[in-house]
């Protein structure tokens, strides 16, 4: 299998970067500016006390082209470290999304029966609408606005996905 025909791959990856103005801008550059494609994107502070962040990135390309991106990722001067979650070993990936829906007659009853089978939480709620709160894997989320837009889906709201190795093994 050569370059061109190689699979595309998902791949979670976390990079510890400083906390300062600018460190996102140039991560997304770098994807930017060589056409590589951002699936989902979070950032958050992570240690006051040395102001750093994790941004976790999941992205997809071909092996060849996730071993460019965790290089030249490595390569930028506020990058701590970068680690491939999906090549390293097991790990927790979960996603939130509040997800508004339009209800009402059978319709209100259904939203509400399958908010119940995905453990979809209700944290609004109008005469006419519902905005049900959802987390978990992005197949499953996926999966529940998928069976919600026949039902009246109105609007749509996610964090993107965080991650964390398993076990004892910081970032």
């Amino acid at each position: 299998m050569n370059a061109e025909t190689a699979a595309i791959e998902y791949h979670t990856i976390g990079v510890l970067v400083d906390n300062e103005p600018g460190v996102l801008a140039r991560v997304i550059g770098l994807f930017s500016g060589r056409g590589y494609n951002i699936e989902s994107l979070t950032v958050s502070e992570v240690d006051p006390t040395n102001r750093m962040s994790r941004i976790t990135i999941v992205t997809s390309g071909t092996p060849m082209i996730i071993e460019q991106i965790k290089a030249q990722l490595s390569r930028l001067v506020p990058v701590h470290r970068v680690s491939d979650l999906t090549m390293e070993g097991p790990h927790v990936q979960r996603e939130l999304a509040l997800i508004k829906v339009r209800s009402t007659g059978e319709h209100r009853v259904e939203s509400l029966r399958i908010a119940d089978i995905f453990r979809a939480n209700v944290v609004d709620s109008t005469n006419d609408s519902f905005t049900f709160q959802v987390v978990g894997s992005t197949d499953k989320l996926n999966a529940f606005i998928e069976l919600m837009q026949p039902l009246g889906l109105i609007d749509v709201s996610r964090t993107g996905v965080v991650a964390i190795a398993r076990g004892n093994k910081p970032l």
